[in-house]
């Protein structure tokens, strides 16, 4: 297994919007099998694992989603300009102007995310719309230097996935922070593969039935992790997501996890915040307790489906968030710590 830093640039740079998970998940397939798991892929694409234990203990699933946001193609217009909405939770002033993928078949088409020029005030211009209200995608377009034929040639048409090119799908180091764009949840699937590797090199002692699934759809309602636990049922489920930094939790940006006591979905039971309070205490870690006034996670959709009695979401604090991602290079290491040592403790009861 690569050092963190190494991992999380492995897992940043391949594509996977929200039902086109397949290069991501050849990746982390191949990091489970490296480290002596099967890895199995069910029809949602969700890839997952089991490691059973020694203990009874109640079923676990962790999760972490492959999926990262993106944009659909709406529209093509009769001069062929092509026009696409947020696919998952984008918004155009966190990615701005600059390379796109589109993802045709048979093969990607590179494309330039535009808004169009700032030097006029003519009421049809994209900048005048923004300059008195809220800019959205449906007043982009994406070039691709082709014309119409050559782009239904292409295989470009509305549906296809549109993602950000592999030219920004750069990791910047920057003192005692990892910077990126999809640190939401790539830097998590690392802390998935963070926990396998400790179980096989330790062994699972200690622990009862666990599933570790690496997760697709989360960006557009978990979709993955409730397919999953329809068919596997769980009696806890824990997401691996990000913590981020808002009004409500102006924490400090450092490695220590993220826990949340409610999203926009679910809260966590009581007792689940009484077993992290105790394995931080173990552990010696100063935990951010998050309450966040909007958002979720595979663990708090599910159970507000009714499909996990107990969610819990675990996090990597980070500023930011759908953007260009801010964390500190320590915290996927401090989060396996709090994953591995709150198994444990489910397990002993």
């Amino acid at each position: 297994m690569p050092n963190t830093l190494e991992l999380v640039r492995e897992l940043i740079l391949p594509y996977g919007p929200p039902g086109e998970e397949g290069p991501i998940r050849a990746v982390v397939a191949a990091q489970m099998r490296r480290l002596g798991y099967a890895p199995e892929t069910d029809a949602k694409g969700n890839l997952s694992v089991t490691v059973n234990g020694d203990r009874p203990g109640p079923s676990v699933l962790v999760t972490a989603h492959l999926d990262e946001i993106a944009l659909m193609i709406t529209q093509i217009e009769g001069d062929g300009t092509i026009r696409a909405a947020a696919y998952g939770g984008a918004y155009p002033w966190k990615w701005g102007e600059g390379p796109m993928t589109i993802l045709a078949r048979p093969e990607p088409v590179p494309a330039i995310l535009s808004f169009g020029c700032i030097h006029t005030n003519h009421e049809k211009s994209v900048v005048e719309f923004a300059r008195h209200n809220p800019l959205t995608f449906d007043r982009a377009h994406l070039f691709t230097g082709m014309s119409a034929a050559e782009q239904a040639k292409a295989g470009i048409r509305p549906g296809l996935r549109v993602v950000l090119a592999e030219s920004r799908r750069v990791v910047t180091v920057m003192g005692d922070f990892i910077c990126s764009y999809f640190l939401d949840d790539r830097a998590d699937v690392a802390v998935l593969l963070m926990a396998l590797e400790s179980l096989a090199q330790s062994g699972a002692e200690g622990i009862g039935p666990v599933t570790f699934a690496a997760t697709t759809s989360e960006e557009v309602g978990a979709e993955g992790a409730q397919y999953l636990l329809r068919n596997r049922p769980a009696d806890i489920c824990v997401a691996l997501e990000i913590g981020p930094r808002t009004p409500e939790a102006e924490f400090a940006l450092d490695a220590q996890p993220t826990i949340w006591v409610r999203d926009g979905y679910a809260a966590m039971e009581a007792i689940d915040g009484e077993l992290l309070t105790e394995c931080c205490s173990e552990l010696g870690q100063k935990p951010h307790w998050q309450y966040l006034s909007r958002g979720g996670s595979d663990a708090s959709c599910a159970a507000q489906k009714g499909l996990t009695a107990r969610p819990v979401t675990l996090g990597l604090p980070v500023e930011n968030s759908h953007g260009y991602e801010l964390m500190h290079r320590d915290a996927p290491q401090e989060l396996t710590r709090l994953l591995l040592a709150y198994l444990r403790r489910c397990a002993a009861g």
